[in-house]
């Protein structure tokens, strides 16, 4: 497995693997990995050439008040796992080196990104997609793949490389979980032991929607309620949104379809944390749950 820094010779690489005939796969993360990066990494290897990880903590995409200086940063580890996982580069770009001295162009996708996550978090949607399409532009991928979990995220991507015309084939991977149903997320290490308790009230306040809608409610306000009511149970828990959302415009639905997004982001302790799930009406949701469970003990194993 290489490591490349440099973004010139990362570029190089790509473009030589491209003039080979090699079918790249991009796997963006800011480190501080676990089993849903080691997921993607598989789903990627079982279908491209060559799978190039980029390991960056995005300044960009957070706020003033954000966890950038305390964000998790573990090389070495992230290096055996990305290993471990069977990907052939790690891309370690410097800071420096993707927004030099008097940098000032960015990348943002109007209206998706002002609603949820991009209310909450001013400006954090124009970091991310700067930094990806940057990304993009130097590595030239066929695939890239994402997390279901950072539903928004992804569903910002995916109108950027359309709007943008990229030649870029989008692969959206179910949310992995742990044995408790918390979805994986970096973010999971700051918990306290007690606030892991809490935290796994999200996936089942999750849940316990998907069983409502399945049973037949559609009334939009009664799912947020039934969610709110039992994350409240969650003594360190507080709540910045639950939404229940189309994945196209990302505007309120007054009633749930097939394909709506429940989406939610919830303060345990001080650590915000999100999850979400995409709404089935013939109940095969739970089977994307499910895969997502055992990709979780694959990737432990």
């Amino acid at each position: 497995m290489k490591i490349i820094a440099e973004i010139d010779k990362m570029r190089t690489y790509a473009k030589i693997m491209k003039k080979n005939n090699k079918m790249v796969g991009f796997v963006p993360t800011m480190g501080a990995l676990h089993g849903g990066h080691a997921a993607l990494i598989q789903a990627a290897r079982k279908q491209v050439d060559i799978v190039i990880v980029s390991i960056f903590v995005n300044p960009v995409q957070f706020g003033p008040n954000e966890d950038y200086g305390k964000y998790p940063r573990n090389i070495k580890a992230d290096e055996e796992l990305v290993r471990s996982a069977g990907a052939d580069v790690i891309f370690y770009p410097k800071k420096e080196d993707v927004y030099p001295e008097g940098y000032s162009t960015y990348v943002g996708v109007e209206g998706i990104t002002e609603r949820l996550c991009g209310k909450s978090r001013p400006g954090h949607f124009r970091g991310v997609t700067t930094v990806i399409a940057k990304f993009f532009e130097i590595i030239k991928p066929d695939i890239a793949y994402f997390g279901l979990k950072d539903a928004q995220q992804a569903f910002v991507i995916k109108k950027m490389i359309k709007d943008l015309n990229m030649d870029i084939t989008l692969k959206i991977m179910p949310t992995v979980r742990e044995a408790d149903g918390l979805a994986m997320s970096s973010r999971n290490a700051y918990l306290s032991p007690a606030e892991r308790r809490d935290a796994a009230f999200l996936n089942k306040a999750l849940e316990t929607a998907r069983e409502s809608v399945l049973s037949g409610e559609r009334n939009s306000k009664k799912i947020i309620k039934i969610i709110r009511e039992i994350i409240s149970k969650a003594t360190s828990a507080r709540i910045d949104y639950v939404s229940v959302v189309d994945t196209v415009s990302f505007k309120d639905m007054a009633r749930v379809k097939n394909g709506a997004l429940i989406a939610l982001a919830v303060y345990i302790g001080k650590t915000r944390l999100i999850d979400n799930l995409v709404v089935d009406i013939t109940g095969k949701a739970s089977d994307g749950e499910k895969k997502g469970k055992r990709r979780a003990l694959q990737a432990r194993a």
